[in-house]
């Protein structure tokens, strides 16, 4: 892994992730990581679902955001470093400059291409604040730049993307978080369990914007992987795993067919399923249980009437 810094504030990581998706297709159950769901146009895809009504996670998380943007603040204190984990347009964190008034903020994302127009015009409306945005795939490890100050450094994870890790992948990145937080914390956006067509509505939407989303993973693999997948043979299918509290996706073949790349291939029945996607759900209890296994030793918890969504700050 090889990090540099380009004359734009742009920290970028280089990664193959060929082989990582090679691994998974030659899988006995065919998986793809979440994490390619986000190219540019997938990025774009999700700004949309955010925008869907059925997609409760970002209005409710969003109407906790304002409602207690005052003790959140005051939680956090002013000042410091805001590092923006998964940053996608940047706009949750923005939400905050004018209560937290960050001296730094660092935006981190797997798709720069979609976070680099952003920073160039909060940088316009916020020229006292230190920006730079980093291309990193944080899933396997978050290890932070010399060039990131280290006092009081906030880390900001919103929108439940913690529930896209299994357990300990979750309780690994949550442990790197607390390690690196230097007398700050972590704001984090938390999804709890709630009715299955409530889950439903929001990860199968009518106008179909997520079975987009979930399709065009398969170009996004054709460019990390020069694979031959097309999208009109697969499928959006949803699964509610109750077991392991967690909303499964998944592509499903629509025919036999034959996947290639160069050295390899993976054939596929009519049926045959890809998973891509995981989404965890939480009780308040099991979160805080997490946070602590991780380190952090206090929490403040906000909620909204339904308790849909949880807001917490864990120092």
């Amino acid at each position: 892994m090889q990090i540099t810094i380009n004359p734009e504030d742009q920290i970028t990581i280089d990664d193959d992730f060929a082989s990582e998706i090679e691994t998974g297709l030659l899988a006995q159950d065919a998986f793809i990581s979440p994490k390619f769901l986000y190219d540019p146009l997938g990025s774009h895809l999700f700004t949309a679902i955010t925008l869907l009504p059925e997609y409760y996670p970002t209005n409710t998380e969003r109407n906790i955001f304002t409602q207690y943007q005052g003790q959140i603040a005051n939680a956090i204190g002013i000042g410091g470093t805001l590092i923006d984990l998964g940053a996608g347009n940047c706009q949750k964190a923005e939400s905050f400059f004018d209560s937290l008034k960050p001296s730094s903020y660092f935006a981190i994302d797997f798709s720069v291409e979609f976070i680099q127009d952003a920073i160039k015009k909060l940088k316009g409306k916020y020229p006292q604040i230190l920006m730079q945005y980093i291309g990193m795939d944080f899933s396997k490890q978050l290890t932070l730049p010399d060039t990131i100050p280290s006092a009081k450094r906030v880390f900001f994870y919103p929108g439940s993307s913690i529930g896209n890790f299994l357990s300990h992948e979750a309780l690994k990145l949550l442990r790197e978080i607390k390690s690196q937080t230097n007398g700050g914390g972590l704001l984090l956006g938390i999804d709890l369990m709630k009715d299955d067509s409530v889950l439903m509505a929001a990860y199968d939407d009518p106008l179909k914007v997520t079975a987009a989303f979930n399709l065009n993973i398969l170009r996004s693999v054709n460019s990390h992987l020069a694979s031959n997948f097309k999208v009109d043979q697969f499928c959006h299918k949803v699964k509610i795993n109750h077991a392991e509290n967690r909303v499964e996706l998944y592509l499903e073949a629509l025919e036999d067919l034959i996947v290639s790349w160069p050295g390899n291939s993976r054939s596929f029945k009519k049926g045959d399923m890809i998973h891509t996607e995981n989404s965890h759900k939480y009780t308040i209890e099991s979160i805080k249980q997490l946070l602590k296994n991780a380190g952090f030793e206090t929490t403040q918890i906000w909620t909204d009437p339904k308790d849909f969504f949880a807001v917490i700050y864990a120092q």
